[in-house]
């Protein structure tokens, strides 16, 4: 919901600035709760199979950022629920029907499920049967994983809605597995878990050669190392195969976002591919453009002299500067990852060693998986404007009348709290990190 003006007393656009830092923060955090569960169970099995220490040392650690993760995500969760209250209640008045039902399924069965178990795993090892904090262990994982489901259903049902029909300026439900499952359901779910996995695996990686160049080459930091940096190498190129084909699913039900991640004003074949450009929204053109020809085209045609339309085709269109930039801090984030990730993995698996100059990069990147997701899920966002919900809410339809004073106030106090948490739990991490290699991990 990031503005397309520059009017920032606008309540409006105040409004929007409010929800896009506070979603901007609260992803943050889920991002990497859904896949460290995950990893989290691997370290456990591989512990349950070999019986070798190192595996529950790295799930000793680790779990740790996963308990301080998990809070944070709660916490600005909550927060961000608040906001369709005050700043949108247009929202569930038009579409609250299906938002309403799809928001209490993820708290009933994802995150009561998580909030259970998840004092098991952090207390319970010497209290419960190795089989019962496995099982934990099992349960949060997919009540991360369940979690992401329903929000994600939700997100993709407001980019391609179906399943529903208007009646009295009320959306309501006619068929809830068309709901659940819309057209972009699929693509978006597995482009998001793919998202979570590289940046939980390039935190890992990144923290891990953090305490290995400090002198901690203990059998635990090794493990987790040579675990981050692989699953790294192995997502990367998955997630590019996935991304063309959710850009494929985008261009048949949002043309008008692909023609703005592309800076496409006029429809035509054999479009370029832009490696730079500034979208010039007063002329319609891109000045300084510098593409490759035809490849935009073969990308999301995969032909040559394929058609897309244009933004002039549109009546209504996102801001195509916002949508055009974050769309290459994505791109140009993951082919950093691959080169890091396939570079790192040859050193770790060939040479069982990491040089210094690598060590530093992966740690220059550990956070490179939030940046990636946030640009991502600006396209995602930005690229749905005008709209709220795609073809159905306008944005402007669905705001409050909450005074600008108001607005701007708790929008600078939140500001402020998301960059003091913010630095306190990458503070927190490297703290984490740095009290581990003062101590014996076996």
């Amino acid at each position: 919901m990031l503005p397309d003006s520059t009017a920032l007393l606008d309540p409006i656009v105040l409004a929007r600035i409010q929800f896009a830092a506070n979603i901007t923060f609260h992803i943050l955090f889920p991002t990497i709760s859904i896949a460290m569960g995950w990893v989290l169970l691997f370290f456990k099995l591989r512990f349950n199979k070999t019986g070798d220490a190192k595996w529950m040392a790295a799930y000793g650690f680790w779990v740790k950022i996963f308990a301080l993760t998990f809070a944070l995500g709660v916490v600005s969760g909550i927060t961000m629920s608040f906001q369709f209250g005050t700043n949108w209640p247009g929202y569930m008045k038009t579409v609250g029907n299906i938002a309403g039902p799809l928001l209490a399924y993820e708290v009933l069965t994802a995150f009561f499920l998580e909030a259970t178990f998840l004092g098991i795993m952090l207390f319970g090892q010497k209290k419960v049967s190795n089989r019962m904090h496995t099982l934990a262990t099992v349960l949060v994982a997919g009540g991360t994983t369940l979690s992401a489901f329903w929000i994600i259903a939700l997100n993709s049902w407001m980019q391609t809605p179906a399943g529903f029909v208007m009646i009295n300026g009320q959306a309501h439900v006619t068929n809830w597995l068309e709901v659940i499952f819309n057209p972009s359901m699929p693509y978006r779910l597995t482009h998001m878990l793919l998202a979570s996995g590289l940046t939980v695996a390039f935190l890992i990686a990144g923290v891990s050669a953090f305490q290995w160049l400090k002198g901690q080459r203990q059998a635990g930091v090794q493990a987790a190392l040579k675990t981050g940096i692989t699953l790294a190498a192995v997502l990367i190129p998955l997630q590019i195969v996935v991304g063309d084909a959710h850009g494929l699913n985008t261009l048949q039900h949002q043309p008008a976002k692909i023609a703005a991640v592309e800076g496409v004003w006029h429809t035509e074949r054999g479009a370029p591919l832009m490696l730079f450009a500034l979208p010039n929204a007063e002329t319609r053109t891109n000045d300084y453009a510098i593409g490759i020809p035809k490849v935009a085209s073969l990308i999301l045609t995969h032909e040559l002299d394929g058609e897309i339309k244009g933004l002039n085709e549109f009546n209504e269109h996102p801001p195509v500067s916002k949508v055009f930039w974050s769309f290459r801090v994505m791109v140009g984030v993951g082919i950093l990852m691959l080169l890091a990730s396939w570079l790192g993995c040859w050193q770790i698996h060939r040479k069982n060693t990491l040089s210094p100059l690598v060590g530093k990069l992966l740690i220059a990147m550990t956070f490179a998986g939030w940046v990636a997701t946030v640009a991502g899920w600006y396209v995602t966002e930005i690229g749905r404007q005008p709209w709220l919900v795609q073809g159905v809410l306008l944005t402007k339809d669905a705001a409050s009348n909450v005074p600008v004073g108001m607005i701007l106030s708790t929008l600078l106090m939140y500001l402020a709290l998301y960059f003091f948490l913010l630095a306190s739990y990458i503070s927190v991490v490297f703290y984490l990190a740095k009290k581990a290699t003062q101590t014996e991990i076996s």
